[in-house]
């Protein structure tokens, strides 16, 4: 019982299609089951490293299906086991869960009952399609060797991921090969993308404090204005980007925050700048940050300033391997079909810690369309439908899709002997 086309949609939780009916009876709770589980994490988001009611849901489920089920890797994380035949050959299907700290702007019946924390980027979605996966692999999973269902916690700026494999992820679960989804607005509904090589960029943030000499702003001599330097130094760091680095080599150099003074009539001592850095590669990288702080430190110390840089890495560049993108790409066009496979997706300067996993082990990282937002229900936000916007809601209608996909990869990686 594989899920796939789910064009003709989802009426009061049951979904018809074409295919789907020739594969299930009508009556086959799994979907609607899915959509329950997916809304309720909706309605109780939990922000990294506190998704302890998610992960006990998952575990619930797992044990349920008799999946055994690892536990605290990544403080929170969840990963089930599910063995089949004696094959030594293993895989790695990974969700998350965590939600972020905003404000939902829905009010349907399953907007978050928590203020100032909403699943504003369908990682609820992420997580009930791999539940499903790993409903029927463990029921009718035609497959010889063992997938890892993993479900990882603190995705949204605290590198769950580095901390499960630090926590002994990849030493407790052996696996050949990880695989990652992540649903994309803006895409058709259950279109399914991706791109070998560079697809998300690295996540990267700076803060630079200019130290100058307050003084009377009527006597600006008598002080050194840490403002015109923060100002020159800021326009300096975009000749980095355009005189530096290979025109060839995307990166973003975006400063975000300037802070100083506190009077119209006070050159303050200090002013500080933030902001974020974002390339596809570590050596472009590398060059971007050592030129900032050159050029940071000695534009001040031409004015008799100092400065004090802080550049701190967050995620590297999400690179996807080209066997298993190329792989993936065979089990995408049996899934949905060639017509509704972009095999050359344009890479987005968004960031995402699957990075961490794609550095350890062969991978590949893909994106499931969202569609543009008429899938929610009445009362949502009159926002846009868009990560990490109060007015988002994870597209119901994928569940069969993401399902079909994950059962498929497992499948066509270990497949039964002959």
């Amino acid at each position: 019982m594989v899920y796939n086309d789910i064009s003709e949609g989802c009426i009061d939780g049951q979904y018809r299609t074409n295919q789907l009916e020739a594969l299930m009876t009508p009556d086959d709770p799994l979907i609607a089951e899915l959509q329950q589980i997916r809304r309720d994490l909706h309605a109780h988001p939990e922000l990294c490293y506190e998704e302890q009611r998610t992960a006990d849901v998952i575990a619930a489920k797992l044990t349920e299906w008799g999946i055994p089920v690892v536990l605290g890797l990544g403080l929170t994380g969840v990963v089930g086991i599910i063995r089949r035949g004696t094959s030594s050959r293993a895989i790695g299907l990974r969700a998350d869960m965590d939600a972020l700290p905003m404000q939902e702007m829905n009010t349907f019946a399953h907007a978050s009952r928590h203020p100032g924390k909403m699943h504003a980027c369908g990682h609820d979605g992420h997580t009930a399609m791999l539940l499903g996966a790993a409903h029927h692999l463990a029921e009718h999973g035609a497959f010889d060797g063992t997938v890892y269902v993993i479900f990882q916690p603190a995705e949204e700026g605290g590198a769950g991921a580095r901390q499960m494999i630090a926590d002994g992820l990849f030493e407790q679960c052996p696996m050949d090969a990880i695989y990652g989804m992540h649903n994309w607005p803006g895409a058709a509904a259950g279109t399914l993308s991706v791109v070998a090589g560079p697809m998300m960029a690295s996540s990267n943030e700076f803060s630079v404090v200019v130290k100058g000499k307050g003084a009377h702003a009527a006597q600006p001599h008598k002080g050194i204005d840490p403002v015109m330097l923060a100002v020159q130094i800021a326009q300096s760091w975009q000749t980095i980007i355009t005189r530096e680095k290979s025109p060839l080599d995307t990166a973003v150099l975006s400063i975000t925050q300037i802070h100083a003074g506190s009077a119209t009539n006070v050159i303050p001592s200090e002013a500080t700048l933030i902001g974020t850095v974002r390339t596809f590669t570590t050596p472009v990288l590398d060059l971007i940050e050592n030129r900032m702080r050159a050029v940071a430190e000695h534009t001040a110390a031409g004015f008799g300033a100092q400065v004090e840089f802080n550049f701190k890495r967050n995620y590297p560049p999400l690179v996807n391997h080209a066997k298993e993108t190329a792989f993936a790409v065979q089990v995408m066009k049996q899934v949905v079909g060639a017509e509704m496979v972009d095999e050359h997706v344009e890479p987005t300067m968004s960031a995402e810690d699957f990075a961490f996993f794609l550095q350890e082990k062969p991978g590949c990282y893909i994106f499931i369309g969202n569609g543009e937002g008429e899938h929610r229900d009445g009362g949502h936000g009159m926002g846009q439908c868009v990560l990490h916007n109060g007015s988002y809601d994870f597209n119901d209608r994928l569940l069969p899709t993401g399902v079909s996909y994950w059962v498929k990869l497992a499948e066509m990686s270990l497949p039964n002997a002959a």
